[in-house]
Parts: C-alpha cells; sequence; structure tokens
C-alpha cells in the first residue's frame, strides 16, 4: 500500500478509524470522510505523528450526494483513488416494521445504500478513467442472515451484498476490483448508536463473550486490497468464534 491514495468514508470512528491507522502504518496516503470533522482531525494528528502519514480531511455526510460530489471534486489534483473503503454505515433501532420509526428507516437507507452509490458513483469513474482501483465495501453478516427486528437493516445490508456482485459485473474489463468484508459482532459504536446513545443496552449485545474489534476487521481489508492485480476476493464473512449465525452466539465464556 505504500504511496497508495485510499479514501475511507465513516472514518471518524470505529472499523473506519481502525482501516485509517492499519493503512497509516503500511504507507497508504489516506483521505478520511466523516460528518464528525473534530474526530477526523483528531486522528489525522495521530496518524502523523506515529507514522509520518500524508492525511488529508473532509466533513462528508454520505448522505448528501452533493457534498460528495465536492469532495471528490477536491482529490481531482491528488489523482484517482487507488481503493475506495465505503465503511459508512449504521442501525438505527430495533423494532418490528409494524412499530418501527421511518426515520430511523430513512437513516438506514440513506446512508448504507445511498451512501455507498453516491460515494461510489463519484469515484469509480476516476479509476475506470485510469484502469485500475478497488472498491470495498462493508456489509455485514446482517447481509446473509435476517434475524428478529432487524428488517430495514438487514433491508440495506442485502442490498450492499447484491450491490457488490452487481458493481463487479458492471466493472467486468476495466480492471477495477470490487470486494465486500462483511463482519458479525464487532464492538464499536455500532450498538450504542442503535440504541439512542444506550450504553448499558449496547454493553450487553457483547455480554458473555469476545466479539471482534475494528482492528480485526482492518485487518480483514488490509489483505484484500494487498493482494495481487490478479486476485480478487468478492466476498468474506468474518465473526467472531462464538458466533456461529444471526441468533446463535455462545455467550458461556
Amino acid at each position: 500500500m505504500s504511496a497508495k491514495l485510499v479514501v475511507i468514508t465513516g472514518a471518524s470512528a470505529g472499523i473506519g478509524a481502525a482501516c485509517a491507522r492499519r493503512l497509516a502504518r503500511e504507507g497508504a496516503r489516506l483521505v478520511l470522510w466523516a460528518r464528525r470533522l473534530d474526530r477526523l482531525e483528531m486522528l489525522a494528528a495521530e496518524l502523523r505523528a506515529s507514522h509520518g502519514a500524508e492525511v488529508r480531511v473532509a466533513a462528508v455526510d454520505v448522505r448528501d450526494r452533493l457534498s460528495v460530489d465536492a469532495a471528490t471534486r477536491d482529490l481531482t489534483a491528488t489523482g484517482a483513488p487507488d481503493v475506495l473503503i465505503n465503511n459508512a454505515g449504521l442501525a438505527a433501532g430495533l423494532d418490528p416494521v409494524q412499530s418501527g420509526d421511518p426515520d430511523d428507516w430513512n437513516r438506514m437507507i440513506d446512508t448504507n445504500l445511498k451512501g455507498l452509490l453516491w460515494a461510489s458513483r463519484a469515484i469509480l469513474p476516476l479509476m475506470v478513467a485510469r484502469g485500475s482501483g478497488h472498491i470495498v465495501n462493508l456489509g455485514s453478516t446482517a447481509g446473509h442472515w435476517v434475524y428478529p427486528k432487524g428488517n430495514v437493516y438487514n433491508a440495506t445490508k442485502f442490498a450492499v451484498k447484491a450491490l457488490t456482485e452487481a458493481m463487479s459485473l458492471d466493472l467486468a474489463g476495466t480492471h477495477v476490483r470490487v470486494s465486500s468484508v462483511d463482519p458479525g459482532f464487532c464492538e464499536t459504536e455500532f450498538a450504542t448508536v442503535r440504541f439512542g446513545g444506550d450504553a448499558e443496552r449496547a454493553k450487553a449485545v457483547y455480554r458473555g463473550f469476545t466479539p471482534l474489534s475494528g482492528d480485526d476487521v482492518a485487518d480483514v481489508v488490509s489483505y484484500i486490497i494487498n493482494l495481487p492485480p490478479h486476485v480478487n476476493i468478492l466476498d468474506v464473512v468474518i465473526v467472531p468464534s462464538a458466533q456461529r449465525s444471526a441468533t446463535v452466539v455462545d455467550r458461556t465464556a
């Protein structure tokens, strides 16, 4: 990854920040996007101090197509990104459809699905024109196994899986690769966001077993994007050893 240009969405925390730390250590040049600019600036300062990394940050809400397009235009002086990590995503609420909050649904659809599309649509033409590049979509085991009350979140992650496969087909012959990394239980801010800041309820999600960390997922992302150009991993599912499906988790540890 030395000197490769990598764009990471949702880079202010969790898996996105872990990927930034991992790739900075490998010598990548980073462009970090997220809504929380203060967190991005703190992370960028850390990476410059620890690794001498070249890091640019921008306050980008992937739900806003015009914001994504403007941030992408700012990249043109640097050149086409070598890698786009579509990491921005969230779950909001955990309710059956009949009592779900439509505002939560919109947040998930606009971030997990439309946000991935806006970033991909903006950056892919640059990769195609150059004749190389790699898109990595952060999916979820929720895109493989439906679970009770997951409904709309499940639907967005099933859509990410479908889009990864469809994008790969559309890009045949361009030398642009597309991959999806689909984690299971991973302890980040994910559950806290889902439960509206309820830290105790979020902590209970991971009680009784050792979940994945953001670093575990970043290891997999690094492996995928460091493969030779003739090798592509279309989809990889990564779960903690205690997890065997969406609902089967050994909590006896």
